[in-house]
């Protein structure tokens, strides 16, 4: 819940000031420029730090006879205004051991003064002021809320600089830039708010006087060589000197003005007449305003610059990582009242939520009654049958923030029946508590009379969704409940919409139920066969996911037309020449494996589709053989052994053997894989691939069939080859 809390607070103050501090920011990093442009000229004398006040007067006296005034600015370049031997006036940088005249004294471009004003004030005066005061102060809290969540993400202050694990870009430089410029934007906070505070005059600037009387000897003349405070005074601690108007006039004095003081000194005798002190608050102030602008330090100014142009993406970033947190919309169908399927989900940036989402939309499109929510609004759930759990584990093995009540409500609401459980674990092996938060509700589960664990708790490391699809099979398989198992639907990378023209369809009838749609893409396209198409008939968040097969740059779908289909309608309605919008999802573990000796294709119904662009994109002639099963011969399978007839004459298939239930004998594929076992053994063994599409259930017939004879023949099982990447699979 403490997570949670300084979560909000730090996005609530950045979504407050976000458009001061971009305009902060920008202007900043100008400013920054123009500090390190200042210190390029080489005016700069060396040796600045070891030359007394008064024999750089004495040896300037020498090449100007009249001096008005002497300045010191913060880059160290010695400036004069005086009037030389020939009666010229001279306003410029000079060398002051020499009097060697430098260069001119630049004012600031238009641009710059500009820019300043903007950044001070806003052109508002007083106003602009306070807004910019109240900015610096909520930068300030942004950055302690910053370095507590970094604090707390890497597990304590000792692991600060440890590895950061990367979800993704966003995420990544934000923590990683932050943890960097934390100090230089801390201080540009700290500064800018107390400049802001002495400007507005919250804090007082009191100046100390104090004036010393005339001591008689002190009365007789002295040469400037021999001015006591001068020759103490070394330049670079000096601001500026103004000379007497009068040379010879005792009510005439220099004016020495130095970091810390302002000092009257006598003209004849060097005595200090009157000393000023500067207070604490107007020291702090220039102290303030040089870490604050960077203009005494090359380096500082430009590490300055970075951290304001740091803030410009800090806003970008933080903002992308709320977005991501943000953008997946939980859409729930049931109550809870009448939900038989409850995911619950524990989420500290959004991902896991993305992958429950997926989950949740595909059981719902198969007519369950599923519910999602988050993991702190367990509830009793009186028709709840399955409870599955996906959960991330914040710190040291904690409750990410939605999460923190699940514990104390599982033991205040226990469950009326007898509900199987789930839990899937989010996280990474980078960090020593991997999962831990997982295992936690594993065993807490498990003591509840009324849970009973369905399979053993499995983990995703760094969103590997090949481990995700593995929870998906066995999940599918205790339960008998299909879940898509094609890795491009859990990938939460999405890209632009296409346009593709519909060039023709077919027509269902009475005994064919199945349709296939052709499409031409109005751009360039990369995708192959075995990918996926992804739609949106409501042009909502709601998708629809084909396999296709590929030919001659068209896309070709297989479809099953449903009664009151959401996808299937949408598509058989189309018509030639007309547009439609859709993604292609590169699928890339279901792709025609190039590389193998040999290939056998095994489908079922619509699954097909994928398999007759690879045959007809089989250039090399790749061995190949079609095993495909549908319920009755039709039109539409009269069709496919019309195109496998062409594609044998052609070399790019070997064999084709199609099984119909609903025909005499009544086989399915499963039974032509059992006449030809000895093929699949022989195709396994000497490296070949099987690719299977279609239905789930398919495909644990065909796998239990394949698992059947590899054991008798080989002394093998299945799981071998599949992780062998032999056995590649797109079921639904």
């Amino acid at each position: 819940m403490l997570v949670s809390v300084w979560r909000y607070a730090h996005l609530a103050l950045a979504l407050v000031s976000s458009v001061f501090l971009l305009l902060l920011s920008v202007t900043g990093v100008i400013l920054a420029i123009d500090a390190v442009n200042e210190k390029i000229p080489p005016y700069r004398i060396e040796n600045i730090d070891s030359l007394d006040l008064s024999q750089t007067i004495t040896g300037l006296r020498k090449v100007y006879p009249e001096i008005i005034e002497i300045s010191v600015d913060h880059n160290e370049f010695v400036s004069i205004d005086a009037i030389d031997a020939e009666g010229n006036t001279v306003k410029g940088y000079i060398d002051p051991q020499t009097g060697k005249y430098l260069g001119a004294q630049k004012n600031k471009t238009q641009f710059v003064q500009w820019t300043t004003a903007l950044h001070r004030s806003l052109f508002l005066k007083v106003t602009g002021r306070i807004i910019i005061g109240i900015a610096s102060f909520l930068l300030f809290l942004i950055t302690i809320s910053g370095l507590v969540l970094i604090i707390k993400r890497q597990q304590g202050v000792r692991h600060f600089f440890a590895k950061i694990n990367r979800d993704f870009f966003a995420q990544y430089f934000h923590v990683v830039s932050g943890r960097l410029f934390l100090i230089p934007i801390l201080i540009l906070a700290l500064t800018g708010t107390y400049l802001f505070m002495v400007r507005i005059e919250l804090l007082k600037k009191t100046n100390q006087t104090v004036e010393y009387p005339v001591k008689e000897n002190e009365t007789e003349e002295r040469t400037i060589s021999d001015f006591p405070i001068f020759k103490k005074t070394k330049l670079n601690d000096v601001v500026k000197v103004e000379f007497p108007f009068m040379e010879g006039d005792p009510d005439e004095y220099y004016i020495l003005k130095l970091k810390d003081r302002e000092l009257t000194v006598n003209q004849l005798n060097g005595a200090v007449h009157k000393e000023v002190k500067y207070p604490f608050t107007a020291l702090a102030e220039q102290f303030s305003l040089d870490l604050h602008t960077g203009k005494t330090n090359m380096i500082w100014a430009i590490i300055l610059g970075l951290a304001s142009l740091n803030i410009v993406f800090f806003i970008y970033t933080g903002f992308v990582i709320t977005f991501k947190r943000t953008r997946t919309k939980i859409r729930n169908k049931y109550q809870v009242a009448d939900a038989e399927i409850i995911i619950l989900v524990g989420t500290e940036n959004g991902s896991t939520l993305f992958f429950a989402n997926q989950i949740h939309k595909q059981l719902l499109a198969d007519g369950k009654k599923s519910l999602l929510l988050g993991m702190n609004h367990y509830q009793c759930f009186p028709k709840a049958k399955h409870l599955l759990l996906f959960t991330s584990t914040y710190g040291l093995g904690t409750a990410p923030s939605n999460a923190t009540q699940f514990e104390r409500k599982l033991l205040a609401y226990p469950q009326q029946q007898t509900i199987n459980f789930s839990v899937l674990g989010f996280g990474s092996k980078a960090y020593p508590d991997f999962c831990a938060y997982a295992y936690t509700l594993d065993k807490l589960l498990g003591e509840q009379a009324w849970a009973s664990r369905l399979i053993d708790p499995h983990t995703v490391n760094d969103k590997s969704v090949d481990e995700l699809i593995s929870w998906v099979h066995h999940w599918s398989e205790y339960t008998n409940i299909a879940l898509a198992s094609a890795p491009a639907i859990y990938s939460s990378k999405v890209v632009g919409l296409k346009k593709f023209k519909v060039i023709a369809r077919s027509a269902v009838s009475e005994s064919n139920s199945t349709f296939t749609l052709l499409l031409k893409p109005l751009g360039k396209m990369k995708a192959q066969s075995g990918d996926l198409l992804a739609i949106y008939p409501a042009q909502d968040q709601r998708e629809r996911f084909y396999s296709i097969g590929c030919k001659d740059g068209m896309v070709q779908l297989v479809v099953k037309l449903f009664p009151d289909g959401f996808g299937s309608g949408f598509l058989y309605q189309l018509k030639a020449d007309q547009v439609l919008e859709a993604r292609v999802m590169v699928n890339p573990s279901f792709h025609f494996p190039k590389a193998a000796p040999a290939v056998a294709l095994i489908a079922n119904g619509t699954g097909i589709a994928p398999f007759l662009g690879m045959i007809a994109e089989n250039q090399h002639k790749i061995p190949v053989k079609l095993y495909a099963g549908f319920r009755k011969k039709n039109e539409m399978t009269a069709e496919y052994l019309e195109f496998t007839d062409k594609q044998k004459k052609l070399g790019q298939l070997n064999d084709v053997q199609l099984a119909f239930s609903r025909e005499q004998p009544g086989q399915y594929v499963m039974d032509l894989i059992r006449q030809d076992g000895r093929y699949f053994v022989e195709l396994l063994e000497q490296q070949g691939c099987i690719l299977l599409c279609g239905s789930l259930r398919m495909q644990q017939d065909v796998e239990a069939t394949l698992n059947e004879l590899l054991l008798a023949s080989a002394g093998k099982s299945i799981s071998v080859y599949k992780e062998n990447g032999q056995i590649l699979t797109d079921c639904y």
